[in-house]
């Protein structure tokens, strides 16, 4: 059989398939998306609530008190500088796609990764599946989202809830399966039960991988954010794609350091709260 036919036919399916699940299950991904574009919108107004100089100021002491006094006022000016550029509307509407994409992702991402760090053949099944969302180009996740939900927000956090999933999972699966086996048959002669074994001894040997696992849940999403500008997400995403289309160099270069401003923020931050669980571990 001619392999253009198979092909044609796969595609007929999929397109078909997508049509009828966006048909009958239009009220479905109607509440799905206010849901979605609900939770986004509430925290952006509270990243909103404050003038820019009290959020550089809250960056410079929680700088402070998790890194170093050089850090947090480091922290604080970077912020000033999204401001000073004009941009900070945009950079509090990607921290906020951001925060909510990632949250969500967590939600989902440790509770499964704990019970596959239990589940060896659940970890052995789901391994494929992360490979294989972490392989694909993130965009094509824009485009069922786009079908089924629109362009906006809600199709935005989707997408990027999608690519900052696997290493939250990941990360905790490993985090909970690393607990070193003298701890665990120590808890067992104690007569712990499997809840105390899990919050006295394994959960504190996870701690330092479940936040590296946030760490770099956090990274995904802000490397999917400028996808996300093209589905009109807002933010300084869809700054950098309105600024290529009209060749405006200057505004694009503005918008990709003030991305860079935050994700460096927002990942020495999350680093700083996993060192003194490695230390406590240990």
């Amino acid at each position: 059989m001619d392999t253009s036919v198979i092909a044609d036919t796969f595609d007929t399916w999929t397109d078909d398939a997508l049509v009828w699940i966006s048909d009958n299950g239009e009220w479905l991904f109607e509440y799905v998306r206010s849901v979605l574009e609900g939770t986004y919108g509430g925290v952006l107004w509270l990243l909103q609530l404050a003038p820019f100089y009290v959020i550089a100021v809250i960056a410079a002491l929680l700088g402070w008190r998790l890194i170093n006094a050089l850090a947090g006022a480091l922290a604080g000016l970077a912020l000033i500088f999204c401001a000073v550029m004009g941009l900070w509307a945009e950079t509090m509407s990607t921290l906020a796609l951001v925060i909510t994409a990632t949250i969500l992702a967590l939600l989902v991402g440790i509770p499964v990764g704990i019970v596959a760090g239990f589940v060896g053949s659940l970890d052995r099944l789901l391994e494929p599946v992360l490979d294989l969302i972490q392989t694909m180009p993130p965009y094509i996740y824009l485009l069922p989202a786009i079908a089924l939900l629109g362009y906006g927000p809600a199709t935005a956090l989707v997408a990027t809830f999608i690519v900052a999933m696997p290493p939250a999972i990941r990360l905790t699966s490993l985090g909970i399966r690393m607990t070193p086996r003298e701890f665990i048959e120590l808890g067992q002669a104690s007569g712990l039960t499997p809840w105390q074994m899990f919050v006295k001894i394994r959960l504190p040997f996870a701690v330092p991988s479940v936040m590296a696992g946030i760490n770099q849940s956090l990274m995904m999403a802000f490397g999917m954010v400028v996808i996300a500008g093209i589905v009109g997400s807002g933010g300084l995403g869809e700054t950098i794609y309105g600024a290529v289309r009209t060749l405006d160099i200057a505004t694009s270069i503005n918008a990709a350091i003030a991305i860079v401003i935050l994700t460096m923020v927002l990942d020495r931050f999350t680093q700083s709260v996993a060192r003194p669980s490695r230390g406590g571990a240990r």
